[in-house]
């Protein structure tokens, strides 16, 4: 296809625009440490992070309610903390350890490369996060997005496609004027079902050793590239 159909190239957040597992073990072991907790953070981010697709999944099928990603997370911590023998914490300790989120670092060309895209596109995130956790995270990470945009504005979560198209709709463009960035195959696929572009982004790195990244793009995506810098230069960006 040509890159001159797309007018915006919107972004998954959580692992490819920011390295989330690192992020999350470095302040998860800040926090044990001061409560006398010695344990494997990795794990810990990753056993965390197990209940946000989880708590996503009970909304999408109407199993619960609507709850914003901030709430799946802090009903998850409670669940983890628990498990990792942690002693009872104020609840206003937790509120600050759960925004842990909100300070994601971002992978080490993010912010370069998202300014070259946004040179020749707008660039918005289209993530799972709420709009706070978003917004503090852009102002955290120094990411330039022209719109912080979330499926908390949908009411639905990826992959169900009302996400990619209210999206598009929010920025006034055709679907398949929209291009979902991401380095997992299923949101990509979940793009395409609901008419939306798709261009994967490998992060070899975001799961550790643990679980295998998506490495290489299924048949039907548009564009495949190592990172930003790599997708910027495919679309010609400067």
């Amino acid at each position: 296809m040509s890159s001159s159909d797309i007018k915006a190239l919107v972004f998954d957040v959580f692992g490819t625009v920011v390295d989330w597992r690192t992020s999350v073990s470095r302040q998860a072991a800040q926090f044990g440490a001061k409560h006398g907790i010695s344990a494997d953070w990795n794990q810990f981010a990753d056993d965390w992070r197990a209940g946000y697709h989880t708590g996503m999944a009970r909304v999408n099928s109407g199993e619960d309610e609507w709850k914003i990603v901030d709430q799946i997370h802090r009903e998850r911590l409670g669940v983890i903390l628990e498990q990792y023998g942690f002693p009872p914490i104020a609840e206003d300790e937790l509120a600050e350890f759960n925004k842990a989120w909100h300070r994601l670092d971002g992978w080490p060309d993010a912010t370069s490369g998202l300014n070259r895209l946004k040179s020749k596109y707008i660039i918005a995130s289209l993530s799972n996060g709420n709009i706070a956790l978003l917004t503090n995270m852009a102002k955290y990470a120094n990411l330039p997005w022209d719109a912080v945009l979330s499926a908390e504005l949908a009411g639905r979560y990826k992959t169900h496609p009302r996400a990619y198209q209210k999206t598009a709709e929010l920025l006034g463009l055709k679907y398949d004027q929209v291009m979902l960035v991401a380095a997992h195959n299923g949101d990509l696929r979940g793009a395409i079902n609901a008419g939306l572009k798709a261009a994967l982004v490998t992060r070899p790195d975001e799961f550790g050793c643990s679980q295998q990244a998506d490495l290489e793009p299924e048949p039907d995506f548009d564009y495949f590239a190592k990172d930003f810098h790599d997708l910027a230069e495919q679309l010609g960006c400067e």
